[in-house]
């Protein structure tokens, strides 16, 4: 087996002056840096206090999830002679928190708008997604199940 490395830098940037001198005397901030490519500003989940208007772990995580499905998609869709013209999807995850605080998903559901060209076998089109599984890095890394509702459109 061939490995690969990923680096990333995480930098906290919510300290108001005071550090962590009490719960509420810091901001839930940080930014991710990946060398060479734009650094990301990212917060806490607002129900954590967190800002809202920023991306948090969990945003991150299912749309990181949704992108390595679509790029195996699109592969496998180009190699089964698939064309593929547009992709989108807003998939959903499902979280739940204990009593202690400590959360985690349970469950992601991707919902790929995909538009094939005319003439496209829906049901080979629609296929591709039960192999995607054994391929996506993430999908492979996650502890909880995702299910893929693909909606077709040919134009």
């Amino acid at each position: 087996m061939k490995t690969h490395s990923y680096e990333s830098r995480v930098v906290w940037t919510g300290n108001r002056g005071q550090g962590t001198a009490g719960y509420r005397a810091y901001d839930r901030n940080w930014s991710v840096a990946v060398p060479g490519k734009p650094e990301i500003p990212c917060s806490n989940d607002p129900l954590l206090g967190g800002d809202p208007a920023l991306m948090n772990p969990e945003d991150l995580l299912l749309s990181a999830l949704a992108s390595c499905h679509m790029l195996w998609y699109l592969h496998l869709a180009a190699v089964a002679g698939v064309t593929v013209t547009a992709y989108e999807d807003c998939p959903e995850g499902i979280g739940e928190v204990s009593p202690d605080g400590a959360g985690r998903f349970v469950s992601a559901r991707l919902r790929p708008q995909i538009t094939v060209a005319p003439g496209t076998d829906l049901a080979r089109a629609a296929a591709l997604h039960d192999d995607i599984h054994n391929y996506c890095f993430i999908a492979r890394s996650v502890a909880f199940p995702v299910s893929i509702a693909p909606h077709f459109t040919i134009a």
